[in-house]
């Protein structure tokens, strides 16, 4: 039996074409240059590469108030000056702001997100791939550091109809509080972030916030000091995640893969290289569990799109020319031109000692967590559409038969080589959500050190 993976590459080119304005740091555009190598490396040739649906306004309220998507769906920069004490209520100020487009971007992310979850639900993908997705800091009701409709819980939320527990991984620099958020009260979800903490945005995620109530222990928080370098920071990564998987035992991962964590990063403070970065990808692929790779946080555009484009030939298990290949924006990577971001001298102040201590705090934190048992019992929902009532509609369901997917039709969405990709129109409506309300207690968050 081959045990090639079976990967989907979501893209859809109009993403580059968002701007969050001149000078903030957030540019979309780096996943044009990303999908840019990935094809000059001819990675597409080997993957499933599909346009996501977008995600609609009613799709997006399966996590986010409907108050809040209705103003971001109507919100303009325009209207944003024009009611300044509105727009205060749901965006938070120069970290967000209402560019034209906002709503149809998030559309594209977490249609991306959305999309993919669905396809590993009906074990379509063992790996699927959304960089536009993992804006991992929106909460319910409002926009937060540089994100505004929370993909990642979308998508967490679909994977849970089929999947009795679902594990979030973050190795962005930031905490990714709003996924925790999200999930906080619930034991179906282990939230884990490795991140920096103390005097640095959001300001949470102390190795002492593990969840409440019944998600008490579910959410696991590494938190790390500047200048963390590749090997003191797989000396906390693996040991952790393989302590969590063992434990958790997830039906699928979800793995927000923020470039932030890089040397050099316009914002972070971290000081990994690519191909440290890379090796949680690479690590997290070999427990063999139906993995959801997106992208997130990252502020030197160059050196996103670099990583990315490697991780996605670590996914297809390739090796890549160290020489990039010329594409779209080759003068960008001058003047060495070569796949690589390498480490710089900056100190670590993360002591054997510090890593030991946390490691130690998570193993006792997981000892207490319940083994999950090794057969999911669960009822799988059924993907029919409802009515506007939220009844399910006699005539969908005598047309039960007509609205299952043939092989056939499944394989007219898959892209053939030679064109770069097509539309991802899903026939598959899910009803509402059972869990649009799991875990959104909210918790006061710890003073910034």
């Amino acid at each position: 039996m081959s045990s090639k993976k079976r990967i989907t590459y979501y893209y859809d080119e109009e993403v580059g074409n968002y701007n969050y304005g001149y000078m903030h740091p957030m540019k979309p555009f780096r996943m044009r240059m990303a999908h840019s190598l990935v094809s000059a490396y001819k990675l597409d040739r080997e993957l499933n590469v599909i346009r996501p649906p977008r995600a609609s306004a009613l799709e997006m309220t399966r996590f986010h108030s409907d108050d809040y998507v209705e103003f971001l769906s109507r919100v303009t920069p325009e209207l944003a000056d024009f009611e300044p004490e509105h727009a205060s209520v749901y965006l938070s100020g120069e970290d967000c702001p209402a560019f034209d487009g906002v709503f149809e971007f998030c559309s594209i992310s977490a249609g991306g997100s959305i999309a993919g979850a669905k396809r590993i639900n009906h074990g379509e993908s063992d790996i699927v791939v959304n960089w536009a997705g993992g804006l991992h800091h929106a909460k319910k009701g409002a926009a937060s550091g540089f994100c505004y409709i929370n993909d990642i819980v979308l998508a967490i939320l679909e994977l849970l109809r089929y999947h009795q527990r679902v594990m979030y991984l973050d190795i962005d620099v930031h905490h990714g509080d709003g996924v925790e958020e999200a999930f906080y009260t619930t034991d179906r979800v282990m939230s884990v972030s490795f991140h920096k903490f103390g005097d640095f945005f959001p300001g949470t995620g102390h190795v002492n916030d593990i969840g409440v109530a019944q998600g008490k222990g579910f959410a696991v928080n590494v938190p790390l000091r500047d200048g963390i370098d590749d090997d003191s920071y797989q000396g906390i990564f693996r040991p952790v995640m393989r302590m969590v998987m063992e434990r958790f035992r997830p039906g699928a991962v979800v793995m927000q893969c923020g470039t932030d964590s890089l040397s050099g990063d316009r914002i972070g403070c971290f000081n990994l290289s690519m191909k440290g970065h890379a090796a949680c990808v690479e690590f997290m692929k070999s427990f063999n569990v139906p993995l959801f790779c997106l992208g997130g946080g990252g502020y030197t555009i160059r050196n996103v799109a670099r990583t990315w484009a490697y991780e996605t030939a670590v996914l297809l298990g390739k090796e890549l020319d160290p020489v990039l290949p010329y594409n779209d924006y080759y003068d960008f990577y001058g003047p060495e031109f070569r796949l690589d971001v390498p480490a710089s001298n900056m100190d670590n102040a993360n002591t054997p000692e510090y890593l030991d201590k946390i490691k130690t705090l998570i193993a006792e934190q997981l000892r207490n967590v319940p083994h999950a048992p090794s057969v999911q019992m669960m009822q799988v929902p059924r993907d029919w559409p409802e009515d506007s009532d939220g009844e399910l509609d006699d005539s969908e369901m005598d047309a039960d038969q007509e609205t299952k997917m043939t092989r056939r039709q499944r394989d007219a969405r898959i892209v053939p080589h030679a064109e770069a990709y097509d539309t991802d129109t899903d026939e598959f409506t899910p009803i509402v959500n059972t869990y649009r309300h799991t875990g959104t207690a909210t918790r006061p968050a710890r003073n910034q050190h």
